[in-house]
């Protein structure tokens, strides 16, 4: 009997909650404009960089800048322009393999998207004043840098992080070095959306979360994971909290025990980050619980506790919640698992 009701959980996380309560955004208009920067970056004449520089500067004004200087981390002192040649033109060869493998990207991109369109969508159904992104921009950066990057109008994509999980560079040492295979199996297409809302929502609501006690951490993640919820109504719950299928469902069905946990050992309050780190940082499991949980755990029961509290608090924006102190959030919400 134990394994149907996970089997029926199962099937019911990867299908997804159909209860969702989802507004209707078909009528918000939302133009973007899509840049494929790789393109234009890979295509330059490293005898003439002058020039092709130049020509990448009229035509991404202001993102040329950030790609050298912070996504490349190229020196920025003014007397460093051979350097920084020197570096762009080793960059382009080393990296040309992927400009030509990130091809298979754009395959299904309409897809990806469309998905980035209809979060944005929400983004602007729930929280209008923030100003939303001009542009959709692809890079290929160093696998060292960033999946994505929000600009003063623009929505980057870093496509050397998305290649599917068994890219040869992600397989290789010192791919396994920076990104265990618990982190690059979700180096693909369908987490790049879900990417670009996360930041858009940590760029509207910073976590300042650290030192805070472990419950109110959890709680922090949680009205992120619930606020994510909401912005991709129609985006699987795999997809948003990084779990796998069997970690999601078997999170539910150990809920109680999970919360159990905590408090038995006494952890709800502790802010020694020694011992935090082991619920609210990344990893292919939570070890202490058990073999079979997802790393990150933390976020998953500040989730639960945040779909409680809201529950009772049903009028309450999305802007209200994120701005409610984590420590109200989990005194009302009376979270207590069966």
């Amino acid at each position: 009997m134990q394994k149907l009701l996970l089997g029926l959980l199962t099937i019911l996380v990867i299908s997804g909650c159909g209860n969702k309560k989802e507004p209707d955004v078909s009528a918000i208009k939302i133009d973007l404009q899509a840049q494929r920067f790789e393109k234009d970056f890979f295509a330059m004449d490293t005898l003439q960089l002058d020039a092709g520089l130049q020509k990448l500067h009229e035509k991404y004004p202001g993102f040329l800048q950030d790609f050298l200087f912070n996504i490349l981390a190229l020196p920025a002192q003014p007397d460093s322009t051979n350097a920084v040649k020197k570096d762009v033109t080793s960059f382009i060869r080393s990296y040309k393999p992927v400009e030509d493998s990130a091809e298979q990207i754009f395959k299904n991109f309409t897809l990806v998207a469309a998905e980035i369109e209809d979060g944005l969508k929400h983004v602007k159904y729930y929280f209008p004043q923030y100003k939303i992104p001009k542009k959709v921009i692809t890079f290929i950066g160093p696998i060292n840098s960033y999946g994505n990057i929000i600009t003063t109008d623009a929505i980057a994509i870093g496509l050397q992080l998305y290649m599917g999980e068994n890219y040869s560079l992600y397989q290789s040492e010192a791919g396994q070095q920076l990104y265990p295979l618990y982190i690059s199996k979700r180096f693909a297409p369908p987490y790049i959306a879900a990417g670009c809302i996360k930041n858009i929502i940590s760029d509207m609501f910073p976590d300042n979360s650290a030192g805070r006690p472990l419950v109110e951490q959890m709680i922090e993640a949680g009205k992120r994971l619930y606020v994510l919820d909401r912005l991709m109504p129609k985006t699987a719950d795999t997809i948003k909290t990084g779990y796998t299928r069997l970690q999601l469902a078997g999170s539910y069905a150990n809920e109680a025990f999970i919360w159990s946990f905590f408090l038995q050992n006494d952890l709800l309050f502790l802010n020694d980050p020694a011992i935090t780190k082991d619920y609210m940082t990344d990893g292919p499991k939570t070890a202490v619980i058990g073999e079979s949980s997802p790393g990150f755990i933390g976020q998953f029961v500040g989730w639960q506790i945040v779909k409680k509290w809201k529950a009772s608090n049903d009028k309450i924006s999305l802007a209200e919640l994120m701005n409610t102190n984590p420590k109200k959030i989990f005194e009302e919400a009376k979270y207590k698992p069966k």
